[in-house]
């Protein structure tokens, strides 16, 4: 479908076949943290540091678009929940494809938990926005994650191979799991999945060092690139920080040159 191809050369380099993702939605899960207050100035400063895409609910888009400075990507967010619930692991529908459509999405996400009691309603929801995304032409995202009361270690590679699969199985265009911890495991993950898969930035970490390394390992398993949001948007620079990790998955660029681009 031309339509798909069109919009999936806005949110993944065309010449790489890889992308790096800013995701922004964090404000519906656990309110306006630091890096999201001030919404257009923090979509400059990852859009000029080289994001391909941002990934951000329907009721920002008119306040992180800028109309001017440097191009970027926009992925509409269609599930949510909040860290208030009893039930923060069940993620429901808060948008529609089509809406996501209206608001000029160039793709449209969708976030799974699987091993919990909420499990089946998310897979339904999964099955559901794909069909719509297709019937569309609508590049989809499926962040899924291994999650809840029958997971034991939520990095385990069985399961984190098992989630990537399960995204490429019900449809998604691009499936972002957790990052395994090595080259090794991850390798196995991207064996066993037809689709392209991006990396999580998981919790606040630190050391730039350790972000890096994790962006260099995913790569070199043959990842697809990343979608890494606090790590980049609670940076000191998230502009710079921005840019060293598309230096390293977009032109194979060592961690220790990141390391001193981000540095400089």
């Amino acid at each position: 479908m031309i339509g798909k191809q069109i919009r999936m050369e806005r949110i993944i380099n065309r010449e790489t076949g890889r992308t790096v993702l800013v995701p922004m939605d964090h404000g519906v899960t656990v309110g306006p943290i630091e890096g999201l207050i001030d919404m257009k100035t923090t979509v400059d400063q990852v859009a000029l540091g080289g994001a391909n895409a941002i990934v951000i609910h329907k009721g920002l888009v008119g306040s992180g678009h800028r109309r001017r400075g440097r191009d970027v990507g926009l992925i509409i967010h269609l599930s949510a929940s909040t860290s208030l619930s009893p039930f923060p692991n069940a993620k429901t529908l808060v948008c529609s494809v089509e809406e996501a459509i209206k608001l000029g999405a160039d793709a449209v996400s969708i976030h799974v938990n699987i091993g919990n009691g909420m499990e089946r309603e998310m897979l339904t929801d999964l099955g559901q926005v794909s069909q719509d995304a297709h019937e569309w032409g609508m590049p989809l995202l499926a962040m899924i994650y291994p999650r809840g009361e029958r997971i034991k270690d939520e990095y385990d590679p069985k399961v984190i191979k098992h989630a990537a699969r399960l995204g490429a199985e019900l449809g998604a265009d691009i499936v972002k799991v957790s990052y395994t911890g090595s080259v090794e495991s991850f390798r196995e993950v991207i064996a066993g999945c037809p689709v392209p898969v991006v990396i999580a930035g998981g919790p606040k970490m630190n050391s730039d060092r350790d972000i890096l390394e994790m962006v260099k390992g995913s790569v070199e398993a043959g990842g697809s690139g990343v979608s890494i949001g606090r790590n980049v948007f609670q940076h000191r620079d998230p502009s710079r920080m921005v840019g060293a990790i598309s230096l390293l998955v977009h032109e194979n660029s060592t961690v220790e040159e990141a390391l001193s681009f981000l540095q400089t």
